[in-house]
């Protein structure tokens, strides 16, 4: 059986899409599902390729039980948007980004991550805040929203054939 193929992405790959390819990989093989799913991350920018999440990304995430630290940023590719069945943008300019990136017949859908979440748990938010300028609670922010968002998603996923 083909494995579905999910990709998250952000601005620079060590915030935010990081934190979505841990926990869904995280969650995903809690509910045996990790032969069925492959994630990864990319940025829309190569500001950080190479590098690990951002050191406070890693520490709010390790403060939940999900680990980081293996995850290196790289960057959206055009082969990226035939290589992922799902490409899920963190927020608006990123899918922006992605829809002026993504060739016309490639086979990836394009959708943003926090569709993906159910309601009443990010109440009305669309985007995923980048945390980076912040402090530790935009951090927390974000793990609270990545999630939800992975629930929704893994959900979504499961009610569809694998």
């Amino acid at each position: 059986m083909k494995k579905y193929r999910v990709l998250f992405v952000c601005t620079g790959n060590i915030c935010r899409s990081p934190t979505a390819e841990g926990i869904f990989q995280h969650q995903s093989t809690k509910l045996g599902l990790q032969d069925h799913l492959f994630c990864d991350s990319a940025g829309t920018t190569a500001y950080h390729v190479g590098e690990g999440p951002d050191s406070r990304t890693q520490d709010a995430a390790k403060q939940r039980g999900y680990d980081l630290s293996k995850l290196r940023a790289r960057k959206l590719t055009i082969a990226d948007f035939d290589q992922f069945d799902l490409l899920l943008a963190m927020d608006h300019s990123h899918l922006d980004a992605m829809q002026r990136l993504k060739p016309d017949n490639s086979k990836g859908k394009i959708a943003l991550f926090l569709d993906f979440a159910p309601a009443s748990q990010i109440q009305n938010i669309k985007d995923v805040p980048d945390p980076y300028y912040g402090g530790p609670a935009g951090f927390d922010h974000v793990l609270d929203l990545v999630e939800a968002g992975v629930s929704g998603l893994l959900t979504s996923l499961q009610q569809d054939p694998l």
